[in-house]
């Protein structure tokens, strides 16, 4: 097994380093709307089965 020492590790992670694109300004900003619409849809699918349940619970137990 080749040795590797803090040199060469820092070496490999500047390559790597290089090989990183970041997304454009318009690529971050949709990713982050379709986020805060994907927390909403959830929000929304989530109340409305807390909403069910409580229903059906309080349905049984009256």
């Amino acid at each position: 097994m080749a040795k590797s020492g803090p040199a060469k590790i820092a070496q490999e992670v500047r390559q790597e380093a290089k090989k990183i694109t970041w997304p454009t300004r318009k690529e971050t900003f949709v990713s982050t709307g379709m986020v805060f619409v994907m927390v909403f849809l959830a929000a929304i699918f989530f109340f409305l089965i807390d909403q069910l349940l409580s229903t059906a619970v309080k349905a049984i137990f009256n």
